[in-house]
């Protein structure tokens, strides 16, 4: 496993760049999972551009003019922020002992950071010099939807993590106190709070409500802006879940009781009574995370296809949310590894959405009404997700005997209105 970028770096070519600690693996994959949906979503509204299916908007901009004192002021702010803390780590002992408790500190370099900023307020001021007209005049642009998606990407953003905080606490509200008595009681950091237990639906769910808004606000056709989303989503689901693999974040699935782990943290394949010894050897572990032995969700799979072991079932050793036993003779962060390896869902559903995104991708040009894209999506989505349940730990709510998680709930929702959306798409065809 992989917490942060410095362990990749290690262990692929050997380095030990200490400064490398500072950018964790999760928070890596969820940036290129960004910018590669920023890439596709502008790909796509380019194409549909082309075909005449939006239009632009104008705007009216000033040209000319010195740059505003409150540019200067957000550049010296955004420069001051780098140098203090980015660039100032690697003039601090101690630093990367604990990188994420440095970031959310009041720690940094200030002179570092003074400098920066000032360079960084300094290059606007230059840019802005370099185009000054004795008279500054007024013009009129014109905005497409595509110089809008980085915009988008920044709604999404933030009002994704928002929601993906909010759906995790109704799926979990007693998870959710414990973690802030924990918090009061110092065994956990407030930071941890904040960005573990995100819920990926919650997410989608808030952010789709705020583009929406967003192209009603600038007239952007929303059915045909559901249809460029689609294959963006699709993958940006994919890379941002290469990011859990990675990383270890806790989101994987129940265990494989084919397997057992050794005490090097790889899954060996184990008969039922060295499954049933495995148990009881980890006993206080188990009863810890699931209240007894009896309560342990499990499924057993054997091996096929001479695919490896860790295909099957998966031990996250040196995993980021330190959750296991810990390795002997270890020491420091990242030291734990799962006493029963779990099925590698992170991994499953990066394949099956980069496959997803492809047929996707392949067919954008080929569906004939608007909103038939979105549909695909919503039942590839919603599919995929329901199918992976079975194999998730998540919470589940009870009615009597019959259990069911917050996830297939909202995905079996999600394959209902895609198969509406897509075999009733021909009523959209003059929505624009």
């Amino acid at each position: 496993m992989y917490p942060n970028l410095y362990y990749f770096f290690k262990d692929i070519f050997g380095v030990e760049w200490q400064g490398l600690k500072i950018i964790n693996s999760f928070g890596f994959f969820v940036a290129l999972a960004f910018i590669a949906a920023a890439w596709a979503l502008t790909a796509e509204l380019k194409r549909k551009q082309g075909l005449g299916l939006f239009t632009f908007t104008e705007q009216k901009i000033k040209v000319g003019a010195p740059a505003p004192i409150s540019e200067l002021i957000i550049n010296f702010i955004l420069g001051f922020f780098l140098g203090y803390k980015i660039l100032g780590s690697f003039f601090m002992p101690n630093v990367f002992n604990d990188p994420q408790q440095y970031i959310f500190s009041s720690q940094g370099n200030w002179l570092i950071g003074i400098l920066l900023g000032l360079f960084f307020a300094g290059l606007k001021w230059y840019e802005a010099n370099k185009q000054k007209l004795a008279t500054p005049e007024e013009r009129t642009i014109r905005i497409w939807p595509h110089d809008r998606v980085g915009d988008m990407v920044v709604y999404a953003a933030i009002f994704g993590f928002s929601g993906a905080k909010l759906f995790d606490i109704l799926e979990a509200p007693a998870s959710f106190i414990e973690s802030i008595q924990a918090v009061k009681a110092g065994r956990q950091d407030a930071v941890s709070l904040l960005f573990s237990g995100l819920t990926f639906y919650g997410g989608l769910i808030v952010a789709t409500i705020a583009i929406i808004f967003y192209a009603r606000k600038h007239k952007i056709g929303i059915i045909h802006l559901a249809d460029a989303i689609a294959p963006a989503m699709m993958l940006a689901y994919a890379v941002g879940r290469i990011g859990c693999q990675v990383s270890g974040d806790g989101d994987w699935g129940i265990v494989n009781s084919a397997f057992i782990s050794d005490t090097n943290g790889q899954s060996i394949v184990a008969t039922t009574e060295q499954y049933a010894a495995t148990l009881q050897t980890h006993h206080g572990y188990l009863v810890s995370k699931f209240g007894s032995l009896a309560q342990v969700p499990h499924y057993a799979v054997q091996p096929f296809l001479g695919l490896p072991n860790w295909f099957f079932a998966y031990t996250y050793p040196h995993n980021v949310v330190g959750d296991g036993v810990q390795f002997a003779g270890c020491s420091g962060q990242y030291c734990a590894y799962l006493p029963m390896p779990v099925f590698p869902t992170p991994f499953y559903e990066m394949m099956t959405c980069g496959v997803l995104f492809l047929v996707l991708w392949m067919y954008r040009s080929k569906l004939k009404f608007p909103g038939q894209m979105a549909g695909l999506y919503l039942i590839f989505n919603g599919t995929e997700r329901f199918l992976i349940e079975k194999i998730r730990v998540n919470a589940k709510y009870n009615f009597g005997s019959f259990g069911i998680t917050q996830a297939e709930i909202i995905s079996f929702i999600l394959i209902i209105c895609g198969v509406i959306l897509f075999t009733q798409a021909k009523k959209f065809k003059k929505v624009i």
